[in-house]
């Protein structure tokens, strides 16, 4: 953790919803005027689209049936601690873009699937932004979740998690339902072993629990929407959060527990809103008081 060059990192699986967080603290941001670089989990896989694929065929000749994006093998958790370590301590650190499509690899003059050329961090940026997979992970050998100064879980319901998913990789990369089952199976001893753990030591975690019938979501035809849904928000260390304001804010939320505050599902962002301004107000008067 750093007073001089914090760092706010949002952790969650594929499908969990990451991508809502980041466009709120974006707003935020701008608002604000503070200038973040912005680190994006997949940056940090070990391998290319198509070196990934080529392993997995090989993985799965050699019995591994299990060979996914979850897990330490294939992601390079060592440089996103050196990162973390390196901007806390000086404000700079190596950073390269993962370019997922067309769209983002034609300013490159690239493949879509492939990374960038390592870059330095841009100078007198104000904090660290990280949105990905791992950015609370600790094994034997890392400890990534001891660097941020805000920690953000994004955690649905596991149902809900894989209807997102399905819904996003059917419509958006015309994946099958079979392929996209294929692949929740395959991750899900890392999901278990390198996913879930992290939530043990965020900050923040926010959790879309829908109100309407998800036993089955493999069959699932949308995606229930906010309003068919409540967020259980948890607070790690509730010390300083003002649970009266934030119930008068927002209608129909409640207490569920001393450090947990549900709200409807169509108000996550601005609950979202209401919680993290006060957090990066405060990050920038430590940064201004300890920058003199």
């Amino acid at each position: 953790m750093s007073e001089r060059h914090p760092i706010i990192a949002i952790t969650g699986s594929s499908g969990a919803g990451t991508t809502s967080v980041t466009r709120t603290f974006s707003e935020i941001f701008r608002r604000e005027g503070v200038k973040a670089a912005t680190i994006e989990g997949d940056s940090f896989h070990r391998f290319d689209r198509r070196e990934m694929k080529l392993r997995q065929v090989e993985a799965e000749r050699q019995g591994n049936k299990n060979f996914s994006h979850f897990g330490p093998e294939n992601n390079l958790f060592p440089e996103l601690e050196s990162l973390f370590h390196d901007y806390a301590a000086s404000g700079t650190g190596k950073r390269r873009k993962y370019l997922h499509d067309t769209e983002e690899a034609a300013p490159y003059q690239q493949e879509p699937g492939t990374f960038t050329p390592w870059e330095d961090v841009p100078a007198s940026t104000d904090l660290l932004f990280y949105e990905g997979l791992h950015g609370a992970v600790v094994t034997p050998e890392v400890n990534i979740a001891q660097h941020p100064d805000l920690l953000v879980g994004v955690v649905p319901v596991i149902n809900l998690e894989w209807i997102q998913k399905l819904y996003r990789d059917k419509k958006q990369r015309g994946y099958s339902t079979e392929a996209v089952t294929d692949t929740i199976l395959r991750r899900m001893p890392d999901y278990v072993n390198y996913i879930c753990p992290q939530f043990m030591h965020t900050h923040v975690n926010f959790q879309r629990v829908p109100m309407v019938d998800t036993s089955n979501p493999f069959v699932a035809r949308d995606i229930p929407s906010p309003d068919e849904s409540m967020v259980v928000i948890r607070f790690a260390k509730p010390k300083g959060i003002d649970f009266p304001y934030l119930l008068s804010m927002m209608d129909a939320s409640f207490m569920s527990r001393a450090n947990t505050i549900v709200v409807p599902g169509g108000k996550m962002e601005l609950a979202m809103q209401l919680i993290f301004t006060p957090f990066v107000w405060r990050m920038m008067e430590r940064q201004k008081k300890a920058r003199g």
